[in-house]
């Protein structure tokens, strides 16, 4: 497998702020800064995140500047070349690696290693694929500090989602604190839910299944969900869950970028007891009543892709536990297809793209 680029651009899916469209441009292959390391991706994987960049945006998302940029921040591959620095340097040519998103953040603050890197006390955080060049083109510098070798079982070609769907799903469903044999809905079982569900059965829980799509359903009931039900055709799901829970879920993990899937949420949660956990972005606000969170009927948590202190647990449960992403891959060309699919809601599971 050659590693190595043999010229000095490559083709890049590039979303243009000027005219709101994805292009596919010819753009130059980065070098590597002391603490990076240059990358040959051997996949790229759609998020719904990459969407919001075509989307009006009042939710906090990183924009950038008014010039292109590389979409994707979900990605596997070989390091070509690492930095001269000390991090930089415990890597070597050829290794199998992933990485998450965050760049020019100092990850030692409180916020870096505990919550999320865009609260960096330096202010200076950017995120690749939405402010920087991101991973839908064959070569990317990536921070050494945020990247890990892949555990042995874990192919790259096919790994790539775990590295934002699946440290957000697996930290989803784990934060909620649920001990094996309680019930938990996942809400929305596409790109990430359809992780969510093999980590919630990993971990010993129950799970329902809650989605618009029947091929996502689908894929509800053949990642391992115990219940599931279409939200948009049964009047009467939400009746079914509270029978069938015994009261209620102790926790709904939603997400999705629905709002009316969150303000569906509260009816199917144990009251006083369960939580929501907030993961997927809708457009508009969130709106809870005062009376609900006074009287504790249930809590607001919430749930993200992490950072580099945390991308590693969820990589080797996913290792340890056979996690699979269900992924489909197209070529660079049919980045745009990916989105219409994504966007019209047929994709099923995670679409890709498979660098040679």
């Amino acid at each position: 497998m050659g590693l190595k680029p043999t010229k000095d651009t490559m083709l890049a899916q590039q979303y243009d702020p000027r005219d709101n469209k994805l292009h596919l441009n010819t753009i130059p292959i980065p070098s590597p800064r002391p603490h990076e390391l240059l990358v040959k991706i051997a996949c790229a994987s759609l998020c719904h995140s990459d969407v919001m960049l075509f989307e009006p945006n009042d939710q906090g998302l990183i924009l950038g500047d008014q010039k292109p940029v590389t979409i994707g921040h979900e990605a596997t591959g070989y390091v070509v070349e690492p930095g001269s620095g000390e991090t930089a340097q415990k890597f070597k040519q050829g290794d199998p690696v992933g990485f998450i998103c965050a760049v020019e953040c100092c990850f030692e603050c409180k916020p870096c290693r505990e919550v999320h890197n865009a609260w960096c006390v330096t202010g200076k955080t950017q995120m690749q694929g939405f402010s920087r060049d991101g991973y839908f083109q064959e070569y990317v510098v990536v921070d050494a500090r945020e990247a890990m070798v892949l555990p042995e079982s874990l192919d790259p070609k096919s790994a790539a989602p775990l590295f934002c769907a699946g440290v957000t799903a697996f930290h989803g469903v784990e934060d909620c604190g649920l001990k094996p044999g309680q019930w938990m809905a996942i809400v929305g079982c596409g790109g990430l839910g359809h992780l969510g569900i093999q980590y919630a059965k990993a971990m010993g829980l129950k799970v329902i299944g809650l989605d618009i799509a029947d091929q996502a359903l689908e894929e509800a009931r053949n990642c391992g969900a115990d219940h599931v039900f279409n939200s948009k055709t049964d009047a009467d799901w939400q009746k079914k869950v509270v029978e069938i829970t015994g009261g209620g879920v102790d926790a709904a993990v939603n997400f999705t970028a629905s709002k009316k899937s969150y303000d569906d949420c509260p009816a199917i949660i144990r009251p006083g007891q369960g939580i929501l956990m907030v993961v997927g972005i809708p457009q508009q606000p969130l709106q809870f009543t005062a009376f609900d969170l006074a009287l504790n009927r249930f809590k607001v948590m919430g749930s993200n892709n992490g950072t580099c202190n945390n991308m590693r647990p969820a990589i080797e449960f996913s290792a340890k536990h056979n996690i699979k992403p269900h992924l489909t891959t197209y070529k660079l060309e049919e980045v745009p297809k990916m989105i219409e699919l994504m966007t019209s809601h047929k994709a099923q599971g995670r679409m890709g793209v498979v660098f040679e």
